[in-house]
């Protein structure tokens, strides 16, 4: 076990600060490049269809411009299993918005207008972008996100629900949301071709530099190399700074692949390309709307006896994403009847991906406003319903908890909160305002990827470097990073220089899932390790070693791991105009080890907003005449802001997972959101009276 000494648990400030707060962090649009020209795309204006022409003389004509790609001239991919990244390798439309060209000119000014002169012709096919959970063609997918079985059903759910003395059977919905992290979506291509092949295809030489903002620099080289033809040895992803991704920046996107196609189309020069907000709407990727069936069913003591948690929710019909929505509630409460399931509607709509917490932060509201509403019926503080369904070990798997404190996180959350002072539904008025308390519980799996290594050099000086291709998307990984390695190495925090966002660095995993410390830390905890092994205390100067993430993790298959919390929240809403305020929101986490407490505190904090502006506000609307999403911006998607997160508060046990890989810790990133929106939901109702199932939750539904 490693002997910390003084950097991980401490609050050290991000490494990179100054960096940013001065302008020299290097972004991927803003990256400083020689002679570079500048992509703009054409979108699709049809929902589905195929070509039937395209003029771009006038486009062509623009002064600056030097090319107009369309499917008719793009360079052929080798590969185009994945229909979301085949750009401009048919006339076919899947979707709107989907790129049918691109224009490359001198400055961006000069491609975005002329992009908006390329005239394109369709013949329209009948489209469908509507989800009902009674409609036609819902299929089961083989598995949803994370590789988890698509249905579950454990017991008898329906003779229990017959025979339980208080049941619950509500639908839940969620709209579509969208991820806008403050940095768009951006890459700049760089080919370096020697001389082309015949046909137009790639030479042998030819090398791709592709800095991107991108949550995991690997995935994106590996993915583009098979999609181009090239080994991944001559494919470079650059991205050390990356402002924000969410989810949506963990897997390739079409604009990656457009940006290459783009630089093909000007040999020699690099060509910037940065999605505006508008165009991640319909190319970044979603979270897919929910339709969510909850049924409980408990005696009379408030103990479940069946849980059954049923979710239709949409996919694109050009490629396959099922988020894993209902696999929380196969472990959260201990109840001997359980049913799970996921239904997709395969639509004409963008593809659907990851976001904040996928799978649970639909899910849990679903099951967090149910578990409020069977308290109600029991006549049951919702604390003390959710202690008395606390299982003792995973009701999935049978397995032991790591470590899992969900009541203590409930208790002491409780007592913080003021809880105490919580009435009936309805009956605390203050000022023209009424006034509730709510509460839901969180949690969110612990993963330890496979696939990351560490390499560690003593530069001399009492200096060392440490090496691997790891992202960090503002949550806080150089800083992390430099900590676990100052303290396995034995060394001061000032000592350790990090070298991480480049492909051309040792291979890690996707900055996703919450796995980001624990993977990548792991490899870095193993490499300072076999530093010490094989140099001891007194390295020579250019020393080096490196070390994979290892692999065997017995415990890993022993217990079930899992972080958990509890969300508290204050709701006024105005008597007269039903609008909703949040003035108090409190997280409390049982995690592991936290390695630093000013970035960690930042993420909990920052994944309870996101929680809030889930509530109260983020909803994508969907025109089903023309498959377009029509508030595609931030002056009409609205996110929280400001003045609507007053005071957020997140803290967190003081603990160890001992079987939590060598670093004792489990993820924080995404935990923060999980439970927010339904502990908002069942304030609303405690301050109200009126219970919200569907969100967001606007004025007009509370005065309807």
């Amino acid at each position: 076990m490693t002997v910390w000494r003084e950097a991980v648990g401490t609050p050290a400030a991000r490494v990179e600060g100054p960096a940013k707060v001065t302008g020299r962090a290097g972004y991927t649009y803003d990256r400083p490049m020689t002679d570079p020209a500048y992509a703009y795309p054409v979108q699709a204006t049809i929902a589905r269809g195929r070509v039937t022409s395209i003029d771009s003389t006038a486009a062509a004509g623009v002064e600056g411009v030097l090319a107009v790609v369309t499917h008719r001239d793009a360079a052929r991919l080798a590969d185009t299993g994945d229909a979301e990244l085949a750009v401009l390798q048919s006339d076919e439309v899947g979707f709107r918005g989907q790129f049918v060209g691109v224009v490359v000119a001198e400055t961006p000014q000069a491609a975005r207008y002329a992009a908006g002169l390329v005239r394109v012709e369709y013949e329209q096919w009948p489209h469908d972008t509507e989800l009902r959970a009674d409609r036609p063609g819902l299929y089961a997918p083989e598995q949803v996100n994370g590789g988890f079985v698509t249905d579950t059903d454990e017991g008898d759910v329906d003779a229990a629900l017959e025979a339980a003395a208080v049941t619950v059977d509500r639908v839940y919905t969620t709209p579509m949301e969208f991820n806008n992290p403050m940095e768009p979506h951006a890459s700049v291509a760089v080919w370096d071709p020697g001389e082309w092949a015949p046909g137009g295809g790639f030479a042998e030489d030819a090398r791709l530099t592709l800095f991107d903002s991108t949550q995991g620099p690997h995935v994106v080289r590996s993915t583009l190399a098979q999609v181009f033809g090239l080994p991944p040895e001559r494919v470079r992803v650059i991205s050390p700074y990356v402002g924000g991704g969410f989810g949506s920046k963990g897997m390739p996107h079409a604009h990656n692949v457009l940006a290459v196609l783009a630089a093909r189309a000007v040999p020699g020069r690099p060509v910037k390309l940065a999605l505006t907000r508008q165009q991640m709407f319909a190319l970044a990727g979603h979270r897919t709307p929910t339709i969510q069936r909850v049924r409980l069913g408990a005696g009379a003591d408030g103990r479940l006896t069946a849980v059954a948690h049923e979710v239709v929710e949409h996919t694109s019909a050009i490629k396959e994403f099922a988020e894993q929505t209902a696999v929380g509630a196969r472990m959260m409460y201990a109840a001997p009847n359980r049913r799970t399931s996921h239904r997709l509607a395969a639509l004409d709509v963008p593809v659907p991906s990851w976001m904040r917490a996928p799978g649970e932060a639909p899910g849990f509201f679903a099951l967090e406003v149910a578990m409020d509403e069977l308290a109600q019926a029991c006549g049951l503080d919702p604390i003390e319903l959710r202690a008395r369904n606390d299982p003792e070990v995973d009701p999935e798997s049978g397995r032991p908890w790591s470590g899992r404190h969900l009541v203590r996180c409930l208790r002491e959350g409780a007592a913080r909160f003021g809880w105490a002072e919580r009435t009936a539904p309805g009956t605390r008025l203050v000022g023209r305002e009424l006034v509730g308390l709510g509460v839901a519980a969180s949690t969110y799996p612990y993963y330890r990827f496979p696939g990351s290594r560490a390499v560690v050099e003593y530069e001399g000086g009492g200096r060392y470097t440490v090496r691997i291709g790891a992202a960090d998307i503002g949550t806080g990984a150089w800083t992390a990073l430099t900590q676990i390695a100052a303290d396995a190495l034995g060394c001061r925090l000032r000592a350790v220089r990090v070298e991480i966002g480049d492909s051309d660095l040792p291979a890690a995993t996707v900055a996703g899932g919450s796995s980001g410390t624990t993977s990548w830390g792991s490899a870095v905890v193993a490499a300072c390790r076999a530093f010490r092994h094989v140099y001891g205390e007194q390295p020579p100067a250019g020393a080096e070693a490196g070390a994979d993430m290892p692999d065997d993790d017995p415990d890993a298959e022993r217990f079930a791991m899992h972080s958990f919390g509890a969300q508290f929240a204050e709701v006024r809403v105005d008597a007269d105009t039903g609008e909703v305020r949040v003035p108090r929101m409190l997280g409390v986490f049982s995690v592991g080890r936290v390695v630093n407490p000013r970035t960690a505190r930042s993420q909990f904090i920052g994944g309870m907003t996101m929680g809030l502006s889930m509530a109260l506000h983020e909803r994508g609307v969907l025109d089903h005449r023309t498959g377009h999403v029509i508030n595609h911006d931030l002056a009409e998607y609205h996110i929280a802001t400001h003045a609507d997160v007053v005071d957020v508060d997140a803290v967190w046990l003081d603990e160890e997972d001992v079987h939590a890989g060598p670093l004792g810790a489990r993820g924080i990133g995404e935990i923060g959101i999980v439970g927010a929106a339904a502990a908002i939901a069942n304030a609303v109702h405690n301050a109200a009276g009126v219970r919200v199932r569907d969100l967001p939750i606007t004025p007009d539904v509370l005065l309807r």
